[in-house]
């Protein structure tokens, strides 16, 4: 393949990435992987198709395993100390809860399954908080002040 032909291929590639798909970053790799190669093949190197394509496949695979789980997280990835979940909000029990003990609770806009892991009962209307989550499951205890 001529040089210029792998570096359109590898424009396609973050084009495709950066405007149209979000492919997890995987299409960026495959792009500079194949700028490179054009590069490469550009300094008019002797080198046969299949070279070209191991040259480009292992330059991709190559700089994926090593930059891309980095990369990606840096660029997208969740701020430094940023919760997602709901574990430590305040939430009110609708119904008395005896330690260890399950119910219901609407949460969210939905229904959840707690469960009680402090040693003291709940009673109705107590503000209790979230201290993890398992699964579909909150795991609630006593409110604890800072």
């Amino acid at each position: 393949m001529p040089w210029w032909g792998w570096i359109i291929l590898g424009l396609i590639m973050l084009g495709a990435e950066l405007m149209v798909i979000d492919a997890g970053f995987y299409l960026v790799f495959i792009g500079i992987a194949a700028a490179v190669t054009g590069l490469i093949v550009m300094l008019d190197l002797p080198l046969a198709l299949w070279h070209q394509w191991m040259l480009f496949s292992v330059i991709a695979l190559v700089s994926m395993i090593l930059f891309r789980k980095k990369l990606y997280a840096k660029l997208r990835g969740s701020g430094v100390g940023y919760e997602t979940g709901p574990a430590g909000e305040i939430v009110t029990v609708a119904e008395a809860l005896e330690p260890g003990a399950r119910g219901r609770i609407a949460y969210r806009g939905t229904e959840w399954t707690i469960v009680n892991a402090s040693d003291r009962a709940f009673t109705a209307g107590q503000r209790v908080q979230i201290s993890r989550v398992d699964g579909l499951t909150l795991i609630l205890d006593q409110v604890t002040e800072h």
